[in-house]
């Protein structure tokens, strides 16, 4: 008599049983890692855009409105004839956790004007996803340049109140 060859079922199960458990163990890292990408994604699609706002006030001596939407999860910027210049919506999962220096309890939205010739405003914009990792977004006033940096502790406990 021959042998048969191959797997039995018993063995299979055995196989699907290990490969369930390896995927069931990484995916919350795998999650994590995600999000964790697609805040930083977004914090630097919102550097971009406060950097493209400083360029182009100085570039055309015309000032513009820097609009920041902490409900709505928008930042804007506005020319002065009130058409819309660029708008950046923030993915889902990421929101803005606070504007720094910090909002009213009653204010959720925050009109900065960017000025030629004048220093920009020293504004910062605190970002979230729902993992409670933070991301900070700041405008430099001295060297005129969008910064994204990891917030110090005492503004992430500001921003989660």
């Amino acid at each position: 008599m021959r042998a048969e060859r191959g797997l039995t079922i018993l063995e299979m199960l055995i196989v699907m049983m290990i490969v369930s458990l390896m995927v069931g163990l990484a995916y919350p890292s795998i999650g994590a890692g995600l999000d964790s990408l697609k805040l930083r994604s977004e914090a630097d699609r919102a550097a971009a855009l406060l950097t493209q706002g400083m360029a182009r006030v100085e570039r055309s001596q015309l000032p513009l409105e820097l609009i920041i939407d902490r409900a709505a999860g928008v930042l804007a910027l506005h020319d002065p004839s009130g058409r819309q210049a660029r708008e950046l919506r923030l993915d889902t999962g990421v929101r803005v956790a606070a504007i720094l220096p910090p909002l009213t309890d009653e204010e959720t939205a925050r009109t900065l004007v960017l000025a030629p010739g004048e220093p920009f405003p020293g504004v910062g914009i605190v970002l979230a996803n729902t993992r409670g990792q933070k991301r900070l977004v700041r405008i430099d006033p001295l060297t005129a340049m969008a910064a994204v940096e990891t917030p110090p502790e005492s503004v992430s406990e500001e921003g989660s109140r």
